[in-house]
Parts: C-alpha cells; structure tokens; sequence
C-alpha cells in the first residue's frame, strides 16, 4: 500500500482506539497515554523535526545556486508574498463569513467557560519583521527558527554565486547534506504511520466524542470554511491550466500526514519529496516556495482564528459591530503569518486575536476540546495553499515541471 494509504488507515484506526478507549476503559485512558500514545507521537514529531531544518537549509542552497542571479530570487519572493496576502486576506474572509452566516456560536446551551485562559499581546509588526533577520546563522539552525534558516539559507547561496568556484568545496559538502537529509526521511516515513495513530488516539481518547458533539457547529464551520478556500485554489488551478486532481493526487502523503499531525512544519519534508518526485516541481521552486509558504503562509490558521473570533463573540453574545469585525480582520491576518507550524499553535495565538479585538479571551477554553480535530483541517489547508502557490509560481515563471538533475551543484560564476 502507499504511504497515503497507510497513513489514513492509520487514521481511521486512531479514532476507533481512542473512542473505544475513552467509551469502554475510562480508567486506561490515562495510563495509555501517558506512557504509550503520547510518547510515540511525541517520537514521531520529534524525528520528523530533526530532519526538516539540514533538508530545508541544504535543498535551499542548492536551488539557490541553480538560480541565475540574486534579482530572480527576489522575483520568486515578491510574487509569492504577493499571492500570500491575497489568498490569506480571502481565507480569513471565508473564515469570519462562514461563522456569521452559520451563527455557530449562537443558541448554544450547557457550554460555559471553565477557567480563565491567559491572554496574549496584541502583535508588534515591526519587531516581528525585525526578529526575522538573523544574527547567527548557526543559532538560526540549533533553534529551528524556519524563517531565520530561510533567510540565512538564502544569503549564503547568493554569497556562493559570487564567490564561484572558491566555495565549490562548501557546494559539495551541502549536496551530501542534502542527500543524507532525504535518506533520513525514507527511514522516518517508514514510521509515520504509527505516529499517525499514537496522535489521533491521544486526542480521542481524552476528549471523547461528547465534547465533539457539543461543539459540532464549530468543527463543522471549520470544515465548511476550508472547503470552500479549496475551492478557491481549485479555481486558480484551473485558471492557470493546472489539472486540480493530478495536482492533488500528487501530494496526497503531505496533506494526509499534514492533517494527521496538526503540524504544517511535520508535513514540510514530505511535501517537498512529493513535489519533485510525484508533481515534478523544478528544484529552484520546491526549494525556494514550499519552505517559505511553510513558515509564513498560513490559509488554515487565517480561518481558525478569524472563525472562532465570531463564533466567541456570538457565544457571548457580544454584537458584531464595524470596528470589531475589522478589528479581527487586521489581528487574524497579521497573526496568521506569525503563527508556529507545530501542533496548537493556532489556539495559542487566538488569545492574541481575541485580545487586539477586545473578545473574552475565556473563549479559548470552550472551544480547546475540539480544536485539535479542527487543528487538523486547517493544517492541510495550509499545505494545499503553500503547495499551489508553488506550483502557480512555476506555471508563472513559464518553468517546465520536470526533475532537476540531484548531482553536486555546479556553481554559476
């Protein structure tokens, strides 16, 4: 069977397990997840980490160096942020939308907030824009900070272009860095379906189906609002005379894995391997646009929290006033290009959203049961955005989809 395959079983299986835990042993659910499930998906993430920084670094470079000149990387980036902030701006459109057109929130009765959450600090662009340069390129890589290795990645394959045939030795070092990266991905994949499993029973088994059903509003607008933003894309693939279903059956693994870990950073390495063995994305491109739609395009968690914003103010039956529907536009976008790519970092930064709007940030608390499984949506929706935003740049560079000789690079120059 194909990973894709095995990976939803994997799912399926997950679900029933964590179901049939938290329904017929109550008492076992503790003691499973403390020392079985939550130490083998904790495992899993953990390797799948360890090789998303040396593959992206490495493979960056690489394309780096097979691009032209610096002036084309710019072009790559000031096309992709451009489409970034469109399709962002229409996902948190669609989110807010969906949840005032559905009134989830309103009408609920016997839900009521259990403790208070801590609130967060409104955003600061400037200092944000500011911490994304680094100052040492070694700490960029030991603390996994995706943005500062882009950049670093990237000043030092224009640095390579220039320095030609001197930095040769360097060339050679980071395409064996590369090629062990992906033999190291091979083995971890081999594993991603217990992984897989570990994690969606742990999310089952603790929160049951009751809690689900309490708030199945909420979950179902989550799904209503993703589906129509793969609408979206799915439009855009066709105005670009792009075939949506070769196009998603190409990264059928990503989004499987994406929706399975809740963690766009996990589904990063596979989403790269798929593009150029099953999609056939030049190198240039599947190096340079998925890891940077990976750390800053974030469709999903753009709906998460502009959703559960209104859902919240309906629940607490606050009205949806001009101010306050901009006031979360303005906070929902510019947080969805900060949020981590790790498991429950959009219910984290919806405090942030809820705080810059003036909302009761005790709404988190309500709807943390079920955010995992809407976590889940919204986490392969982020793939698919950053997926087709590749794949829309190469149709636009006029790029042939076809695969890139993996030879030690040749340095240009």
């Amino acid at each position: 069977m194909s990973l894709s395959t095995l990976i939803f079983l994997a799912l399926g299986f997950g679900i029933a397990f964590g179901a049939g835990l938290h329904e017929f042993f109550p008492a076992w659910v503790g003691p499973t997840d403390h020392y079985l499930l939550d130490p083998l998906g904790q495992i899993f993430l953990r390797l799948i980490q360890f090789v998303v920084v040396p593959l992206v670094f490495s493979s960056l470079i690489l394309a780096l160096t097979r691009v032209k000149n610096a002036a084309e990387v710019g072009r790559y980036a000031v096309k992709l942020l451009g489409g970034y902030v469109v399709t962002t701006t229409i996902a948190v459109v669609l989110g807010m939308g969906t949840a005032i057109v559905l009134k989830s929130g309103e009408g609920m009765v016997g839900i009521a907030a259990k403790s208070t959450t801590t609130a967060g600090q409104a955003p600061d662009l400037i200092a944000w824009l500011v911490s994304l340069i680094p100052t040492n390129p070694l700490e960029a890589l030991s603390t996994s900070n995706l943005l500062q290795t882009i950049l670093s990645a990237a000043l030092i394959g224009i640095g390579m272009q220039q320095a030609g045939d001197k930095a040769q030795s360097f060339a050679d070092f980071v395409s064996s860095v590369y090629e062990i990266s992906e033999k190291i991905l091979i083995i971890v994949l081999y594993i991603s379906p217990v992984g897989v499993f570990a994690l969606m029973a742990s999310v089952i088994a603790n929160a049951g189906f009751g809690v689900i059903i309490n708030l199945f509003s909420y979950v179902l607008g989550h799904i209503v609002a993703v589906a129509l933003m793969i609408a979206v894309y799915t439009i855009l693939l066709l105005a670009f005379k792009i075939s949506p279903w070769q196009f998603f059956k190409s990264f059928t693994s990503t989004y499987t894995l994406a929706f399975g870990t809740a963690s766009s950073n996990a589904a990063l390495p596979v989403a790269m391997q798929e593009a150029q063995d099953n999609y056939k994305l030049p190198l240039p491109i599947a190096s340079f646009a998925i890891p940077l739609g990976t750390a800053v395009k974030r469709d999903g968690s753009a709906i998460m929290e502009g959703f559960s914003a209104i859902f919240i103010a309906q629940l607490f039956q606050i009205p949806l006033t001009g101010s306050l529907l901009l006031s979360i536009f303005l906070s929902t976008l510019l947080v969805s290009f900060s949020t981590a790519g790790v498991p429950g970092s959009g219910l984290v930064m919806m405090t942030t959203v809820l705080t810059a709007s003036g909302l009761p940030v005790e709404g988190v608390a309500i709807v943390a049961g079920v955010n995992r499984l809407a976590d889940g949506f919204c986490t392969m929706l982020n793939l698919i955005g950053n997926t087709t935003h590749a794949a829309l740049l190469a149709k636009w560079e006029g790029l042939e989809i076809e695969t890139l000789d993996r030879a030690p690079v040749e340095i240009e120059g």
